[in-house]
């Protein structure tokens, strides 16, 4: 009789195996099914039929390089957390259209396999919109191309945002979803539809419950789905959505219980829900980096979770906006982001458990059971030291290698087909102008700077409000405009925001014709090292700096990793002396840095982008190098200490 029961018992372990869904994953162990539901009755969550309620932090998987998922998953379940939350990024999957990424930083699904080998719940935020201070929101660049007077985030059928919306989500992200849903035996809990649509100011219900519609289609009736807001009744009235559960978030110096007041008068019963608790707040160019006190956050938190809340702390782990990534906003004037997402959270952009980290654990502990082993240590860092960099060429010497486009008016850089990066105008004055001219390059998208006969005259800055300068120029003589994008507004009803020369240019109110513009190949690394080659073999002399003061020139160096078994580690660059530009270390764009107005000083090195031996740092400098003193000053550093909390002007 023991014979036959060990039998069975193999031939039921092999079906197991064997089979094609393993019946655990869909089962509970009693043999019911998996679910996830709301308890209306008893205003909280079940899991699989038992009360549930989740302690979320947010993880943007695309702000961390795939290979370092697990560390910070790690690092988050073992702080007490049982779910991550994060947001998908359309742009990011859909750069151009129909040109899908899924691979690398992108691997979405990678990432919640990640999170559930880690022993967490996934909330996911599947927008269209994001906002997430990022390029327009995540939402991808291209249909401003497509569609000039595109009115996102609405129902309006003219121009194609609906049509463009559903064909990603119901013929290429929803599918991929699906599986990983709770109840077939993935993580995923909860998915987000849009996000914040109450502050967006269209109020457009047809919109959303369309939304709500191709969610349902795509991922079932029994899946939860759920809306975030910013309390106050005008916002929470504008998101909330028929037959999706309604949730709030807010911050430190408020009183939970008031705010859960405002989530009560659209979601009269049902479990208590923060989706977005600030352990920071996001940093803007120029101005001090945001940080909030370690007890406050302690207890803001307590105070929720003794109210048998659920929370997601946004952010747990904020990462870093590599490349042109980052967003920008529009306050009282145009802001826009640092390449830092560091958030003051409790783990900070390089990975290291802060303070914040051991406070939060400990709260968490009075109401969760920690999961076993020992908190996890700081990662160690390395100072590979100063790095000797050289000048290879300027912008202008760049030109004649790349193909530009010649257009009676300026184009902007979507019509150019241009996600982000730089374009050089220019043009040829045909007309005598008083000796000064004024050139004025109003709603000029974002920063601007200005060549005549390739000579540096001056700065036009879009944050500064800055559109005009005096300059000399005779009839033949050239006019370069070196516009810079900084990122697309993030959220907010400018989100059509298109970048490079938005309107005519003018000099002394006489229009400017006949231009020709050039992208630079920026946020292709492939593409650009191969053109800064063949710089280097077209320049036979030392090449020019593009300005007096060494701007608007490539640099580059090389520095080495030791080849003990400890290396590569992170380490961070530090451009002491130098003013504004981009960075790229092999073969990844580190994002752009600006240590002249801060708060951000250094740019985190991921020692994931290192090898042992020898690496290469490349720099566009756009405005001031320390080469010009000197020799011995053309150098960077990469040391062991991250700086995002930087000086900053008054």
């Amino acid at each position: 009789m023991e014979g036959k029961k060990n039998k069975g018992f193999v031939y039921i372990l092999l079906c197991f195996i064997l089979s094609d869904v393993a019946p655990g994953l869909l089962r509970q162990a009693d043999g019911g099914p998996r679910s996830f539901e709301i308890d209306y009755a008893n205003d909280r969550f079940l899991k699989d039929g038992l009360p549930f309620r989740y302690v979320s932090g947010s993880i943007h998987y695309f702000r961390v390089p795939a290979s370092l998922w697990a560390d910070r998953l790690g690092k988050l379940r073992m702080a007490g957390f049982n779910a991550v939350q994060t947001v998908v990024e359309w742009s990011s999957h859909e750069p151009e259209p129909g040109v899908f990424d899924f691979a690398g930083n992108h691997d979405l699904e990678g990432f919640i396999k990640t999170a559930q080998e880690q022993d967490l719940l996934v909330i996911l935020r599947v927008g269209p919109f994001i906002c997430a201070e990022r390029d327009m929101g995540g939402l991808p660049y291209w249909l401003l191309r497509l569609h000039p007077n595109i009115r996102l985030r609405t129902s309006d059928p003219n121009e194609g945002y609906l049509t463009h919306v559903d064909a990603w989500l119901s013929q290429v992200l929803l599918p991929k979803i699906k599986p990983l849903l709770y109840e077939n035996g993935g993580p995923v809990i909860m998915v987000q539809v849009e996000n914040e649509y109450g502050s967006s100011s269209n109020c457009d219900f047809k919109y959303t419950t369309h939304l709500r519609e191709v969610l349902r289609q795509h991922l079932g009736p029994s899946l939860v789905l759920f809306t975030v807001d910013s309390t106050g009744s005008s916002n929470l009235k504008c998101g909330k959505i028929q037959e999706v559960y309604a949730t709030v978030d807010f911050g430190l110096g408020t009183d939970p219980k008031m705010m859960f007041e405002q989530q009560r008068l659209f979601e009269p019963r049902g479990p208590l829900v923060n989706s977005e608790f600030y352990p920071g707040w996001i940093d803007h160019w120029g101005e001090p980096h945001h940080k909030t006190n370690t007890q406050e956050l302690a207890s803001g938190l307590d105070a929720i979770l003794a109210l048998n809340a659920s929370v997601n702390m946004y952010m747990f782990h904020g990462g870093t906006s590599f490349g042109f990534t980052a967003g920008s906003n529009v306050g009282g004037t145009f802001q826009s982001c640092p390449t830092s997402y560091d958030y003051d959270a409790p783990v900070s952009e390089a990975g290291d458990p802060t303070e914040k980290y051991h406070a939060v654990r400990e709260v968490i502990s009075k109401y969760l059971v920690l999961p076993p082993g020992p908190v996890p240590p700081v990662p160690q860092k390395a100072e590979y030291g100063k790095i000797e960099v050289m000048a290879l060429g300027s912008v202008m010497q760049l030109l004649p290698l790349l193909q530009g486009v010649t257009q009676p008016w300026p184009l902007t850089f979507e019509q150019l087909q241009v996600s982000n990066g730089l374009v050089v105008y220019h043009t040829v004055l045909s007309i005598r102008v008083p000796d000064p001219a004024r050139l004025s390059l109003y709603d000029i998208h974002d920063r601007g700077y200005v060549f005549v006969n390739e000579r540096y005259v001056g700065v036009v800055s879009r944050e500064q409000r800055l559109y005009d300068l005096a300059v000399s120029a005779l009839p033949g003589d050239s006019i370069h405009i070196i516009v810079e994008s900084l990122g697309r507004v993030s959220v907010g009803p400018k989100l059509n925001d298109f970048k490079g020369l938005t309107t005519n240019v003018t000099i002394n109110n006489h229009e400017l014709e006949g231009w020709t513009m050039t992208p630079l190949p920026l946020t292709n690394t492939t593409r650009l090292h191969h053109v800064l080659q063949r710089l280097r073999q077209t320049l036979t002399l030392s090449p020019l700096l593009g300005t007096q003061q060494g701007g608007m020139t490539f640099y580059s160096g090389t520095f080495t990793v030791p080849s003990e078994e400890s290396h590569p580690l992170d380490s961070f660059l530090r451009l002491d002396g130098w003013s504004k530009g981009v960075a790229w270390v092999n073969d990844l764009c580190l994002g752009r840095y600006w240590p002249e107005v801060g708060p951000q000083v250094t740019l985190y090195v991921p020692r994931v982008v290192l090898r042992q031996g020898t690496n290469t740092i490349t720099l566009l400098e756009l405005e001031k190098s320390p080469c010009t003193t000197s020799k011995s000053a053309c150098r960077v550093s990469l040391v062991d200490t991250h700086q995002v909390d930087g000086p900053t002007p008054n």
